[in-house]
């Protein structure tokens, strides 16, 4: 694991002229995803469980409410099956796009369901159904938007160039926060129950298609391309993952345990512990992750390109240590219910999460053959999701129970989430673009 890059440094490839066209398209695409999927997460924690859910135990609803959360990482796995497989046999182009259709049309729905009280047990139903049909795109939007920019960037900096999916979810996060923000502070409380967070909702329509009209304009990738001239498109993709690469399929799933729940405690979990345990507003938390998600704008391509100079999985592996030892000290910092603190606190979690999030992608696509990139990467990214992401929340509130001496048991889920992210990175391998570049080269003979 501490092992240095220098043995690929060697292999070099100009990055081809839609190099930065395809980063600007999987930036913006995800974002625009992210930002669905993220007004929900917020949505979740703050608004779904006073609308859609019987009144009565309000911590019954939050659960309730974080279960609806959580089926959006459940159904991750049955996109990563569907349009993984698809990615590796038609190309990475027209899979993102449909990707992109399902998770809009699912926000939109979502921003016009009424309410319990309006059509009663239906509304969560449909709620959870909604839910579903955004997990199965993002499930398959991941593993596209990555190989889309770092197949036409050079092998040798996949840590930079794979990075524009990761900025993703922060951007939509900050995008989705900041709307949100914006309502809750124009609108009184009663307003924004009734009908202001469905406004958030509802532009998502105006984003898809912004996303489409770039997405439409893409050339398929160089990789995939050499791909299609070798004839070397996987008949069964998904069993030839399963049965060729099972190391490098629990080394890349392992990868995301540990940020996947360190995001879900500063993005979700977080807005339910400061206001409810330590009685700050929800404009305090919204501005708090609206803060740290901005710097995590600069931060994951930092950390991207920093993996390309020093070994990818010593880097990730340290972070993950450095979280173990930080949750505890978070959770010391807000005791005394300080904004400034929280804020700081979140900041540095979620900059954590960005050294360990940036060079995830680059990470998880290494692990496997360019044949079976599609799949095998949305394969471990989906499946390690529902362990990590989808679970968290309600984890985190079962572990706090309402008491302030949970959190001694949130930083030892966390430590325990680490040390699960550690062994993924000592199973994993190290990138050898070498191969990428022979693929690239035989297809031009």
């Amino acid at each position: 694991m501490t092992s240095t890059n220098k043995a690929t440094k060697a292999v070099t490839r100009k990055p081809p002229a839609g190099a930065l066209k395809a980063y600007v398209a999987s930036l913006t695409g995800t974002s625009l995803e992210y930002y669905d999927f993220a007004i929900y997460s917020v949505a979740s924690a703050l608004v779904f469980p006073k609308i859609f859910f019987p009144a009565g135990d309000e911590f019954v609803a939050l659960i309730l409410s974080f279960s609806t959360y959580a089926v959006g990482y459940f159904a991750r796995p049955i996109g990563g099956f569907v349009f993984g497989r698809l990615g590796d046999k038609i190309g990475r182009k027209y899979v993102l796009v449909f990707t992109l259709l399902l998770i809009g049309i699912a926000t939109v729905l979502i921003g016009a369901l009424p309410d319990y009280s309006v059509i009663g047990v239906a509304a969560p139903a449909i709620l959870v159904l909604l839910r579903l049909a955004q997990g199965i795109g993002v499930g398959g939007e991941w593993g596209g938007a990555v190989l889309l920019s770092s197949e036409f960037g050079d092998p040798n900096k996949r840590g930079f160039w794979s990075s524009a999916a990761q900025i993703g979810p922060p951007a939509g996060n900050l995008m989705a926060n900041g709307v949100l923000a914006i309502l809750a502070a124009s609108l009184s409380e009663e307003a924004f129950l009734s009908w202001g967070w469905r406004v958030a909702f509802l532009a998502s329509a105006l984003l898809v298609v912004f996303g489409l009209l770039i997405r439409m304009k893409l050339e398929e990738t160089p990789v995939f391309k050499a791909i299609q001239a070798h004839g070397e498109r996987p008949k069964a993709p998904i069993k030839e993952v399963f049965t060729t690469e099972p190391k490098a399929l629990v080394s890349a799933a392992l990868s995301r345990i540990c940020p996947d729940i360190l995001y879900s405690l500063f993005t979700v979990f977080v807005a339910v512990y400061a206001t409810k345990e330590l009685g700050m507003t929800t404009g305090n938390v919204l501005a708090a992750i609206l803060i740290g998600s901005a710097f995590q704008l600069f931060l994951i391509p930092l950390a991207g390109a920093v993996t390309d100079r020093i070994n990818r999985r010593l880097v990730y592996g340290v972070t993950a240590a450095a979280t173990a030892v930080f949750i505890p000290l978070f959770f010391l910092m807000i005791q005394g219910k300080s904004v400034l603190m929280l804020t700081i606190g979140v900041v540095i979690g979620l900059a954590l999460h960005a050294f360990m999030y940036g060079p995830q992608a680059a990470f998880i696509t290494e692990q496997f053959p360019a044949r079976l990139r599609y799949a095998g990467s949305s394969l471990a990214y989906t499946l390690a999701g529902v362990v990590g992401g989808g679970f968290a929340p309600l984890i985190f509130t079962f572990l706090y129970g309402g008491g302030a001496g949970g959190w001694y048991l949130i930083a030892g889920y966390l430590l325990l989430a680490s040390i699960v992210t550690i062994v993924g990175m000592l199973l994993g391998r190290d990138p050898k673009p070498e191969e990428e570049v022979r693929l690239l080269e035989g297809s031009h003979a």
